[in-house]
Order: structure tokens, then sequence, then C-alpha cells
């Protein structure tokens, strides 16, 4: 990811049709044992909250405006202010908006983020069509997206559990 910083310029914009950074929030429960998911309406399976950084260089910043947008979520409490995982995510190429956009990588800053389960959700109807509280353990029978269960959450379940070891 820095070697592509260095390299390119506008990675924080679309305009960088090959590769842009993105921000994701695993968000959980006070328990830490549920995790909001949105259902993806272009990828068609549950997944996490995020997008792109649109020119926003806080990505903690944006990984929150995400999911405010993306579940009605008012309140967020940060667990940690610092990076919770990193992750290249090939996309393939799909219709947005009525255009094409081709396949390329996000460059992904997750953040381990809070909110109270009883909070109310709401959907956004263009982006997803779906949102829910998830036990950790059931990730796997509600995503579809097989290399996102193997290789992102099941990384971010590991982490979360030590996360909760050192606090």
């Amino acid at each position: 990811m820095l070697k592509y910083i260095n390299s390119f310029d506008n990675v924080l914009t679309r305009d960088n049709e090959f590769g842009h950074f993105t921000a994701s929030s695993w968000v959980v429960n006070k328990e830490k044992t549920k995790v909001l998911m949105i259902y993806h309406n272009i990828y068609k399976s549950w997944t996490w909250t995020g997008g792109h950084a649109d020119g926003e260089t806080n990505l903690l910043g944006t990984a929150i405006r995400e999911l405010k947008e993306e579940t009605g979520i008012k309140n967020v409490k940060v667990l940690d202010d610092n990076i919770f995982s990193l992750e290249i995510i090939c996309v393939n190429g799909h219709v947005k908006r009525g255009k094409y956009v081709g396949s390329h990588v996000h460059l992904n800053v997750t953040y381990l983020l809070e909110v109270d389960e009883k909070e109310k959700l709401s959907i956004k109807e263009d982006e997803n069509s779906g949102v829910k509280w998830v036990d950790i353990e059931d990730i796997e029978k509600v995503s579809s997206e097989e290399w996102m269960i193997e290789r992102v959450f099941k990384k971010l379940y590991e982490k979360l559990e030590k996360y909760e070891m050192n606090c």
C-alpha cells in the first residue's frame, strides 16, 4: 500500500481507476459477540460497512461516515483510533448508477467500532437492502463472499479476540 501511495497520484479518489483507498468498519456490539452487517446490492451478500475515501484524508472519518450512511446509526464509539486491519480487495467490474466500473482494487483500511445494538437501523436503498446484527459465529452462514469470509472476516474475528485479551 505504501509503495502504491508513493507511485500513483489520486489514490484517495476514484479518479485512480486501478486502485484507490476505502475505509471499512468492523462494528461490534458492547459484548463483542455480534457484528453489524449490511446486505450489499452490488456484491449480493451480507458484508461489513465501508466506502470510498473520495478525497478525504481522515480514513477513520470515512469509516464512521459510511457506517452512519449505510445503517442509520447515529452514535458510534471508536474502540481504537489506530488501524485495526489492512486489506487489498479485488473488485470485479460492475454497473453502478448506470455506468460500468472496471475491475480494480480497494486499498482498504479497517477500524474497530462499537454501536449499541438497540439503536434503530435503516437501509441506504441505493447501496444496500438490509441491515442487521449477526452473531460472529454465524458470519459464514450469511455471507456469500467466500474470499471475504476466509481472508478478511475470519482475520478480523481473530484480531477481535486478541484485542479483547489485551483490554
